[in-house]
């Protein structure tokens, strides 16, 4: 599975310019470690950790629509409102990945500013580079796209080398979007292009919510959770005929992990066709649907649904995913995260917000990434393995979130 090295950001809300991991097109960050298969951002309350997962959907939404919707999508208030603040510089986004199975390490760099005489947002420039070879990266990188407001080259097929003529095709594109949008759908031509395309657009933003969760669906099978997990029933209808086995072990482990949960099945009504679950608690002859069950047994009921998707998405964004759960389960829940984001074919990469210690005791230090504001309001980052006391205190046993609770790491 595909899975991201690093990222930057550069003068999208609050992130002035911060860096993660390693970025093939940058000599200073070329070398860097890349980022883990699961990554958790932790900080007070208005550093950006919001901003960051942001700019991730604003990459994702790039791959379907114009820049103008895209910057006034999901609340984002047009391109002014994105822009940091003061900064008459573009806005700035790189992701380095790594594809699955031949290895090819590759960046893909987006800019996106204002068109002065129109005053709608557009894409200045755009990149893809890398290196085909197993294990290379961007040093002597070869190149499938390289545009400046729409007008450039893009290289065919797989092996294209930078300066080899024989593959390279002059393009000109409206620049008022994402010259991806069209050319993923060549895939022959532009496979590299169509490949990450397709890869962006998988990414998962979680937004379960257990009211959504409570409304009773039409019946019909789904095969993956919905942001909300508003089809959560028809997820487990699909589950129960499809991964039987699979399934039994989830319903094992909720019923394990949350106290009293014996079994949960789907129950379609015969009249409205709705679909509905069934709790059946071990104090209680009657089972609960989900309309009656706490919120903390849903969500937890949900994030072991996620989880254990027998085809997930390649990067799963969860935002504080402690809100509404006793705190006892909160390892539980690290755990479960570990557990899935291994780094191994087919496991998806986890990124998550948390404000919570008791999560963070699980997580190691080269995992968890510190956002901090400083005082000309822009957000600088810093990884908790680059504290060598931290490193060094959880490496002898200390809890990473009762350093980072008495101060070791972003003080009060």
């Amino acid at each position: 599975m595909t899975v991201m090295e690093g990222l930057r950001i550069r003068n999208y809300r609050s992130l002035r310019d911060i860096a993660m991991g390693r970025i093939g097109t940058d000599g200073a960050l070329r070398d860097a470690a890349p980022l883990t298969p699961l990554t958790v951002l932790i900080g007070k309350n208005g550093v950006g950790k919001n901003a960051l997962f942001d700019a991730l959907g604003f990459i994702a939404d790039c791959m379907e629509t114009d820049l103008e919707t895209v910057c006034n999508a999901r609340n984002r208030g047009g391109y002014d409102a994105l822009v940091s603040s003061g900064v008459d510089q573009p806005i700035g986004i790189a992701v380095h990945y790594r594809e699955s199975g031949n290895g090819s390490a590759l960046t893909y760099e987006l800019s996106v500013g204002k068109d002065p005489a129109t005053g709608r947002a557009i894409v200045l420039s755009e990149r893809l580079s890398g290196s085909a070879a197993s294990g290379g990266d961007s040093a002597g990188s070869r190149s499938f796209l390289q545009l400046e407001r729409g007008k450039g080259t893009v290289y065919t097929g797989d092996d294209a080398v930078g300066g080899d003529e024989a593959l390279t095709r002059t393009v000109e594109f409206d620049p008022h979007k994402s010259a991806l949008v069209s050319l993923a759908e060549q895939f022959s031509e532009y496979p590299r292009i169509a490949r990450f395309k397709k890869y962006v657009q998988s990414w998962y933003f979680s937004g379960f919510t257990p009211e959504a969760a409570r409304r009773a669906s039409q019946g019909g099978e789904q095969t993956h959770l919905n942001p909300t997990g508003d089809n959560i029933g028809n997820v487990i209808q699909y589950m129960e005929r499809a991964h039987p086995v699979l399934f039994r072990k989830i319903l094992v482990d909720v019923a394990t992990e949350v106290p009293g949960i014996g079994t949960v099945e789907p129950h379609r009504d015969p009249v409205t066709d709705t679909l509905h679950l069934l709790f059946k608690d071990r104090g209680f002859a009657r089972p609960f649907t989900q309309e009656q069950m706490s919120d903390g047994t849903l969500k937890m009921f949900g994030y072991f649904l996620l989880l254990n998707d027998p085809e997930p998405a390649p990067l799963v964004c969860i935002r504080e995913p402690e809100n509404g759960l006793y705190l006892k389960l909160l390892e539980t829940l690290a755990n479960e995260f570990k557990a899935h984001a291994t780094g191994r074919e087919g496991s998806p990469q986890i990124f998550i917000t948390t404000h919570h210690p008791y999560l963070v005791d699980v997580f190691d230090p080269e995992d968890v990434w510190i956002l901090e504001k400083g005082r000309d309001g822009f957000s600088t980052i810093s990884k908790a393995a680059d504290y060598e006391d931290v490193k060094d205190l959880a490496a002898g046993g200390f809890p990473l979130g009762e350093l980072w609770y008495k101060d070791f790491f972003d003080p009060r």
